[in-house]
């Protein structure tokens, strides 16, 4: 017998590692949903008129091909001592958290806590983050963090003008700001017509402003209480902002002893590594009396249906998807990930821990100080924590040049000074290097001395929570990571089938180069020849992306789906100023697109017509077409989501494109259904101007319980000169964001996706994220009816199970929502984007059995469901509304009208490995008429446990 070598190709990445079902699973998908091939569902599903003619050209890498392509270009990054500051500074991440945490599945692939049953672990690491911030400011209140430092101070900028009652225009800004963080102010005040007052402290007139903002320390270095200030904005009606640093409110006097109403800072030096400028995770904490007002995600305690405590999300979490164009933020994220991270490096040192480090900081910058003043040095501020600036005249590109030869970078400051930021990673080694920079031998003996006034010196207590003060050995710490990763029910435990948030494998090779030190010490201001193998990174991603999307430029900047909403709408109005088209300001927008879609609109200074969706969940052609005449030469833009919101290729999308362009507007494709695109459709061919692209979605960035994201946009050629700019890199617009490329370090993450798919692995992932949803929607449309279907009964990559029929017996979205919890399943996209449905995406990296588990459950909801309509039991006393059920319950007294294993052990659900929540229900109405959102005092827990 001849022999016949094997043609399997154990290293097709695409095919064998991140597509789930095999071609014999495909032919058995198909043969359910009729069709003859995957070619020929494709046909059926997305129209011909759009396809794209041209296939994606690059070729796949194996993993071990990428990995050694990574580590090439990892080389060409220079890995030196950054003394930048800047808001940026070299930190310790220790390896329990960076091993337990930042490289852990269990932590980075777990979704936004929107189901807080199965989220209670990164609820209390949040809500621990909220507490730290808290503490250390001096306020009441916190968020789970914010996308950065400058983006958080816009935020608070807008927050004081609808707190203020002060009915001026115009708001102040401390000239010793972070140039970044005066950058974002700038682009956010400007659509919103606000006046931006840059000046130094002391010029302050509080009549004219309602709110000011303060850096503290200040940029270059100043120390300065602000007390006076605040208490003359609060004598005017106004309000008082005070960007901070969390470390060096460890030694020093915090924002709200100086009677700050909001503190918004970065808590990057926390242990999370630079980055080349994220991610990172803001913070912002305010007075008790406006919590209400305060933009972004707030981790609340509420009870469950036991009684005992339970973590949630609270309202205004959502705040901008339900008042859209009326929202007040656009902010639907976090830095989930990163703000973890943060409160476990709090947890990791405790309140000691930090204060040592922040005096070992300021100490070696006191002697630094010291030193440079014996030798004649000019150096400023009188009072400083870590940073000082040293006037160096003409000399100054001769000691940055003797800085970059002793492997240190200083900040350049004008054309005469000099910055030195020292932070957690400095010692004497480098003290010695800095000062052989400037040509001073030797270093001075350790003195602790303060280098700020003793008035300044912090007096209040911080971090005296248990949590903070528990046994911080190793054996210690790591076990309470688990512990809280054990309560959620994160991807490396299930599917997670969320209609438009594709989660998606992220897989292993792709997560690894993040955190090597070539890619992870960067600082995102370090001379251009230091990044080149960012550089390179970036561009050939951004090549394939235009590649990918028919765009011709893209910004990497903005670092979520909805800032990059709102680059773009800004990039739109840019281009419009340009020709002289400044009254352009209507953006139409369809009733089925996402919140933020409006709300950012809102945030650009549009104005926003909401346009009908038709029965079939089209765009109404007939409403859009008399709108688009309406607005006439006013007509800014129209946003549009394809394939739609409602999980269908719309026949009409050219038409919508075409009336929008006929009347001088852009069209916004946004982009959170790429994932049905990529290979197939290219938005800027079918009519698109601009678009962002989730790359958290779509491109595999993992969404890290809640962040980080990426939302670069991709423009036609006419509007790439009016993308956003930056202080530190030019461009005529203004910033987004505070980093030139956003959070550029997870930007690996999507190249070694695109490096290892290849063009025809993406298309075949988009081919196959079709028929998944086609093969549930097949299996279950006789059991739950499907809401939006194609033309030809096909849908995109996700489909809507309309549960709303349900609600005649009683049984609710959410019945059916909790229940999937007690198989060990997150929940779909809950009432989005139409009320009482659910919204399923099943991503082309799920396999067969695993989807096949999932339909198992919802057929055996489907079940228990005829049971309440038979009369066979009442809603109320089913397991459809004890659901979930713990383990307390099924030991605990059992009275109720079926089994424990009904209840516990439904079809679809493992039997040894079985997902347990660790509370029941959550008491939402409860949770927010008792807003609690710091760590509950350790008698609530004791009291819980009895």
């Amino acid at each position: 017998m001849a022999f016949t070598p094997s043609d399997y190709n154990p290293y097709d990445f695409a095919n064998r590692r991140h597509i789930g079902p095999s071609p014999s699973e495909m032919a058995e998908m198909l043969a359910v949903t009729g069709a003859a091939s995957l070619d020929a569902l494709i046909e059926e599903t997305v129209p011909k008129a759009i396809r794209q003619k041209k296939a994606l050209s690059w070729a796949p890498l194996s993993e071990h091909e990428l990995l050694a392509r990574m580590h090439e270009v990892a080389a060409k990054n220079k890995v030196m001592t950054s003394l930048i500051g800047q808001g940026y500074y070299g930190t310790v991440t220790p390896p329990a958290i960076q091993r337990n945490i930042f490289e852990n599945p269990a932590w980075y692939t777990a979704y936004t806590p929107y189901q807080p049953e199965i989220a209670q672990g990164r609820l209390e690491a949040l809500l621990n983050f909220q507490t730290m911030v808290c503490d250390l400011t001096g306020l009441d209140v916190a968020n789970a963090s914010l996308l950065d430092e400058a983006t958080a101070a816009a935020e608070a900028m807008a927050m004081a003008e609808r707190l203020a009652k002060s009915k001026a225009k115009a708001f102040f800004v401390d000239r010793f700001c972070h140039p970044q963080t005066i950058a974002v102010i700038k682009t956010r005040a400007l659509p919103l017509d606000i006046e931006v007052i840059e000046d130094a402290a002391e010029n302050l007139d509080p009549a004219q402003v309602f709110g000011a903002i303060f850096q503290y320390p200040g940029s270059y270095g100043h120390v300065t209480d602000f007390t006076d200030q605040i208490a003359a904005l609060h004598e005017a009606g106004a309000i008082a902002v005070v960007a901070t640093d969390l470390l060096a409110l460890c030694l020093l006097k915090e924002p709200g002893a100086m009677g700050a109403d909001i503190a918004i800072g970065s808590t990057q030096r926390f242990g999370v590594p630079l980055g080349f400028g994220g991610p990172h995770a803001a913070f912002m904490s305010v007075k008790d009396a406006h919590k209400r007002q305060m933009p972004g995600r707030i981790v609340g305690v509420s009870i469950d249906a036991q009684g005992g405590k339970a973590y949630r999300l609270s309202l205004q979490t959502r705040e901008q998807h339900i008042r859209r164009e009326k929202a007040t933020s656009n902010v639907c994220t976090a830095q989930a990930l990163l703000a973890v991270m943060a409160s476990m490096y709090a947890v990791f040192h405790g309140p000691k821990g930090l204060r040592a480090i922040a005096e070992r900081v300021h100490f070696l910058t006191q002697r630094l100080a010291r030193a440079l003043k014996s030798a004649g040095a000019k150096v400023s501020p009188k009072a400083f924590f870590d940073t000082i600036t040293v006037e160096v005249g003409v000399g100054q590109a001769g000691i940055l040049a003797a800085a970059r030869a002793e492997g240190l970078n200083f900040r350049k400051i004008g054309n005469d000074r000099i910055g030195i930021s020292l932070d957690e990673t400095t010692d004497e080694r480098v003290l010695v290097k800095v000062l052989r920079a400037f040509g001073i031998p030797g270093l001075p003996p350790h003195r602790a001395a303060l280098g700020f006034p003793e008035e300044m010196l912090r007096t209040s207590d911080y971090l005296t929570h248990p949590v903070f003060h528990m046994n911080r050995a190793e054996s210690e710490m790591m076990r309470y990571m688990r512990r809280l990763s054990d309560r959620d029910l994160a991807l490396d435990r299930a599917m997670i089938p969320l209609g438009s948030c594709t989660m998606k494998l992220n897989a292993a090779a792709e997560m690894m180069p993040i955190t090597w030190p070539e890619f992870s010490t960067l600082h995102p201001f370090v001379p251009a020849d230091q990044a080149a193998g960012y550089a390179e990174a970036i561009s050939d991603l951004t090549e394939k992306l235009c590649e990918i999307t028919g765009y011709d430029a893209f910004s990497m900047q903005p670092n979520s789906g909805a800032q990059g909403e709102y680059a773009g709408l800004l990039t739109i109005l840019a281009y419009h100023r340009a020709r002289g088209d400044v009254d352009r300001k209507i953006c139409l927008i369809p009733t089925s697109a996402h919140g933020t879609n409006p709300a950012s609109a809102q945030m650009a200074g549009m104005q926003v017509v909401v346009v009908k969706s038709a029965p079939n969940g089209d765009v109404d052609l007939d409403d859009f077409r008399d709108k688009a005449a309406a607005a006439g030469d006013k007509l800014a833009a129209c946003m549009i989501t394809y394939p739609s919101t409602h999980g269908v290729f719309e026949e009409t999308v050219s038409e919508v494109c075409k009336i929008t362009h006929d009347h001088g507007g852009q069209v916004y494709i946004d982009g959170a259904n790429m994932n049905a695109l990529v290979g197939l459709v290219k938005p800027g061919e079918i009519g698109g101007d601009v678009s962002h692209l989730n790359l958290h979605k779509t491109f595999a960035i993992p969404h890290g319980g809640g962040g980080p994201g990426m939302g670069p946009i991709g423009v036609k050629a006419h509007l790439a000169a009016h993308l956003p700019g930056h202080p530190e890199t030019g461009g005529e617009e203004g910033p987004v964001s505070a980093a030139p490329a956003g959070s550029a370090s997870i930007l690996l993450i999507s190249w070694a996706y695109c490096l290892m798919m290849g063009g025809a692995g993406l298309t075949q992932a988009t081919r196959v994220a079709i028929l998944n949803a086609n093969y549930i929607a097949s299996r279950l449309k006789g059991e739950y009816p499907i809401l939006f279907m194609g033309n030809k009964g096909r849908v995109a990559h996700e489909c809507i199970l309309d549960t709303r029929p349900f609600a005649d017996v009683g049984v609710t979205v959410d019945d059916i929502a909790k229940r999937l919890i007690d198989n060990g399943f997150h929940a779909p996209t809950m009432s989005w984007p139409v009320t009482g449905t659910l919204m399923v995406e099943p991503t082309e990296s799920e396999t067969k059995a695993e989807i096949d588990r999932f339909i198992t459950s919802l057929l055996a909801i489907r079940e228990e469901i005829r049971a309440v309509e038979k009369g066979e039991i009442a809603a109320e006393e089913s397991p459809l509304r004890f659901a979930p059920h713990t383990v307390a319950a099924l030991v605990g007294e059992w009275d109720r009208k079926y089994s424990r294993e009904a209840g516990c052990f439904p079809p679809g659900a493992f039997r040894v490995d079985k997902y347990w929540p660790p509370v029941g229900r959550v008491d939402n109405v409860y949770g927010d008429r008792n807003l609690i959102c710091t760590c509950p005092p350790i008698e609530d827990y004791m009291e819980a446990a009895e």
